[in-house]
């Protein structure tokens, strides 16, 4: 790519040089706040995506419940395409962008008119690494999630400015750009998902007709798992079991949690691929032997029973001593039932279902040591099931490591469209002559 012939010092230190023809202006004198307000409340209601930028909030919930009434939206604050919208709560976290729609935004955001600009230009400036970091140096707050970025403070940071020509050359090349990453990260994502379906799919098929497509079958007595092999068994889990229960909080609370000690496993650390101890707590050895009823033990199977990663579930597979909290159960199985076969039935499509089913607790999703006590599988001889462990687990691998490859391309994909972005709209590269092609 092209460079700019000349360059000059901006005078901010975190902008740094820019092509000598640009200029830098305070935002506040080439924005005007808008402050129209709603007097029907039944525009499309506008929400902001870290990634896609303003959208109408239907797109992001998917259609899930329905939106306030339309009365409660009156007093909301208009939209139009090209404004700028900002969530003063969330700008630090890119949770602003420039509208494509006509709308209306709650009272948590501020709305402004670009003056004599091309609007899309300040839609990839604004959401650059660089200035994401201005406006979180430039909010008030005590806490992260209580940052605010106020328009005055807003207003008083300095902004790029090309001439209008230069806007709408550089917004066209980004717009393109761009557009042809989005659809191969899409093509990428979708390759990712046919891939984890592939896997769930390979071991429903595995631990409810195991490896021999030969085998006579008969029928397991469960309408929703159908016909099994003929020397295997349905079972209730609750026979194979000797130990099912959750954890508990340790009394103080988070407040008793350390840097070192015991690890104190939460649901955030149980996945499926294994336990994940970035950022996993610590409780002191006194603490962990008080709470000696939910010592976990090398081989059990922790099952995730509360919140939005409720059914996630892995095996213990080191003999570090851990704890785990309430909203975590521990599995422990007898020698007829093989830890990692367990594990695989609760992943499978016939664990997740009831884990959908069993659900308690009102507005709080939870599973009971109950419910999982009373979860159905079909269980093959102990031989076959490690056999069958064996097999999944290698076949599982191959797939886990196209997903992976896949996950890092996404990466770069994304790390490469921002790097790009950032490089053309502060005037490292000229694209004024790049053919779009």
């Amino acid at each position: 790519m092209n460079t700019y012939s000349s360059y000059k010092d901006s005078g901010i230190e975190w902008i740094g040089e820019i092509p000598s023809e640009w200029n830098i202006v305070k935002t506040k004198y080439m924005t005007s706040p808008r402050k129209e307000l709603s007097d029907s409340g039944k525009e499309e209601l506008l929400s902001v995506s870290e990634y896609l930028g303003v959208i109408p909030r239907s797109l992001i919930r998917k259609g899930k419940g329905s939106l306030s009434r339309s009365e409660s939206l009156i007093g909301y604050l208009k939209v139009y395409k090209g404004d700028l919208v900002n969530n003063i709560m969330l700008m630090w976290k890119k949770g602003l962008g420039v509208s494509q729609y006509d709308g209306i935004v709650s009272p948590a955001y501020s709305v402004f008119n670009f003056i004599e600009s091309v609007p899309s230009y300040y839609h990839y400036l604004y959401r650059t690494d660089r200035y994401i970091t201005e406006f979180r140096k430039n909010s008030t707050g005590v806490i992260m999630s209580r940052l605010r970025l106020y328009d005055d403070d807003f207003g008083d940071i300095p902004s790029v400015i090309p001439s209008l020509q230069e806007q709408q050359q550089i917004s066209d090349y980004l717009d393109y750009k761009t557009s042809k990453m989005d659809k191969l990260l899409e093509k990428t994502q979708q390759k990712i998902e046919l891939l984890k379906e592939q896997r769930i799919s390979l071991i429903n098929t595995t631990v409810t007709k195991g490896l021999n497509p030969n085998v006579e079958m008969k029928d397991s007595g469960v309408e929703w798992i159908g016909k099994i092999p003929s020397e295997w068994n349905t079972i209730s889990l609750r026979y194979y079991l000797i130990r099912v229960g959750s954890g508990s909080t340790p009394r103080g609370g988070g407040d008793v949690y350390s840097d070192n000690g015991i690890p104190f496993l939460r649901s955030q650390n149980v996945h499926f691929d294994g336990l994940h101890l970035e950022g996993v707590v610590f409780i002191s050895e006194e603490i962990h032997q008080n709470m000696n009823n939910t010592i976990v033990k090398h081989g059990d199977v922790l099952l995730n029973i509360t919140g939005g990663s409720i059914g996630r579930s892995c095996v213990v597979d080191t003999h570090e001593e851990m704890n785990v909290n309430q909203h975590v159960s521990i599995l422990r199985t007898k020698e007829s039932l093989i830890n990692f076969y367990l594990n695989y039935c609760l992943v499978s499509s016939i664990g997740q279902e009831q884990v959908d089913y069993n659900q308690t607790g009102g507005n709080r999703e939870g599973l009971s040591s109950d419910n999982i006590k009373n979860f159905k599988f079909v269980l093959p001889p102990l031989q076959e099931q490690q056999q069958i462990v064996d097999y999944l687990d290698k076949e599982t691998s191959k797939i886990d490591k196209l997903v992976d490859i896949e996950s890092k391309r996404i990466v770069l994909l994304k790390e490469y469209r921002q790097s790009l972005i950032s490089e053309v709209v502060t005037g490292k590269v000229d694209v004024r002559d790049e053919v779009l092609v």
